[in-house]
């Protein structure tokens, strides 16, 4: 709409010059000197009129090109004087200046926050020219690590620590690397890596350096305290069978003692229960040994032996604590002179964990029994299995229940099953499990 207005005013201002300008020429021909005056005095005036109109508007284009180019978006155009072209013409500057300030507030917004993630970050960053050496920008993180002040250009690393500006600054490290930085006499493992980039005709060079040496001592000492409890957890699990049947061969000796006649020694019993204890002590002697390098064991100490004597020796173990506990265990075998390739005293440690992992299950139930049977299968392999009719596990956890670390017990350490995983994958065989929660729990070792 003001284009029209602003159309039809310069046209009309060409019509009206034109006009008087006829008039001139007509008037010079008749030789009409009253005319001719007047009609000059009309031209000057309508001429000069459109200089004005055309000069007023290309001054105020030529005032915004002004401030635009010194960056000043801060004027503002009255949008209330002059004509109604005028007055759209101040109205687009208005647009244009609001529209770019709102951009440069984003733009500074963006930046402050850009600058504040930086600064906050444990990674050192720093951006420099590289023909000049000028440090555009460098974050807390890196003056931290270096110990340096605020600089405005590298070369103050090159004086003062000329062996970290030549591994930083020289040297290209455009993938990844891990190197080692004496600063103030201590050594520091650092990952650093470098970037180029270019604004207009400048080209920058982007370093980002992280300290690998805390997060590394986080993960070993994190290591060392699951390693701790891994151990704890085993060490736990026998050490309670050996104290239980100690007790109860103490207190055999004891009531011997006090009534020898009523209560004879049974030396046949101790001997069994003190040769259990020894040999419990030296599997637990060979898991710790075994777990050490359990990622580095390459062999087993494999032995032909009968089954019946595996589960007299675990029954041997396991009774006493588990009468406590009014659990009652049972042991079945099929054939009866079944024998099995296997290491023994790291079995041993399998079936104390799934036994153990059934008391648990069967804490609330009434009769818990514990049933432990080994078979061959049609496919000819050796399988144990330990079932007991306990709580089961809930479906929504079945997936995990071999994963290291996971444990629904409130004190668990959630390593038992993913040992016993461990050990069997050491013997090529495998552990499957299957589980109605509320109804009982079947672990097969399958050989």
């Amino acid at each position: 709409m003001a284009y029209k207005k602003y159309r039809f005013a310069f046209i009309a201002r060409i019509i009206i010059l034109f006009i008087l300008l006829a008039l001139l020429a007509y008037s010079v021909s008749i030789i009409n000197t009253y005319i001719i005056i007047i009609a000059a005095i009309g031209s000057f005036i309508a001429a000069f009129n459109f200089y004005k109109f055309i000069m007023k508007r290309f001054i105020e284009i030529d005032d915004f090109f002004e401030a635009v180019k010194y960056r000043d978006f801060s004027r503002w155009y009255s949008e209330k004087h002059g004509s109604k072209d005028m007055q759209r013409l101040h109205s687009g500057f208005n647009e244009v200046n609001r529209t770019i300030r709102e951009v440069n507030s984003e733009k500074e917004a963006q930046y402050l926050y850009l600058q504040k993630i930086l600064e906050v970050v444990q990674v050192g960053i720093i951006a420099y020219n590289l023909k000049t050496g000028y440090v555009l920008w460098i974050n807390e993180s890196l003056k931290n690590m270096l110990n340096i002040p605020s600089i405005k250009n590298i070369s103050f690393i090159q004086s003062r620590k000329k062996e970290i500006y030549n591994e930083l600054f020289i040297k290209n490290h455009t993938n990844s690397t891990s190197i080692t930085l004496e600063i103030e006499n201590e050594k520091n493992k650092v990952l650093v890596s470098h970037s180029i980039f270019e604004v207009e005709s400048n080209t920058f060079k982007l370093v980002v350096l992280q300290n690998i040496d805390e997060p590394l001592n986080q993960n070993e000492s994190e290591a060392w305290k699951k390693l701790l409890s891994v151990m704890t957890h085993e060490i736990m699990n026998s050490i309670a069978p050996i104290s239980s049947l100690a007790e109860t061969l103490k207190e055999n000796i004891r009531e011997s003692m006090n009534t020898p006649v009523l209560q004879p020694l049974i030396t046949e019993d101790l001997y069994e229960g003190i040769e259990s204890i020894k040999k419990r002590s030296d599997g637990l002697m060979k898991f710790a040994r075994t777990y050490r390098s359990l990622n580095k064991i390459t062999h087993l100490n494999l032995h032909l032996i009968r089954v019946d004597e595996l589960f007299h020796s675990i029954n041997r173990l396991m009774r006493p604590s588990l009468e406590t506990k009014g659990v009652l265990i049972d042991f079945e075998i099929d054939p009866s002179d079944l024998e099995i390739d296997i290491d023994s005293y790291l079995i041993e440690q399998v079936l104390i964990n799934l036994i153990l992992n059934s008391v648990d299950a069967c804490a609330r139930i009434e009769a818990p029994t514990i049933k432990i049977l080994a078979n061959k299968s049609l496919s000819g392999n050796t399988i144990i299995k330990v079932t007991d009719n306990g709580s089961g596990i809930p479906e929504e956890i079945m997936d995990t229940i071999f994963v290291p670390f996971f444990s629904t017990k409130k004190n668990g350490s959630g390593i038992g099953l993913s040992l016993c995983k461990q050990i069997m994958l050491l013997h090529q065989g495998k552990i499957q499990f299957q589980s109605i929660e509320g109804q009982g729990t079947t672990i097969s070792l399958v050989f």
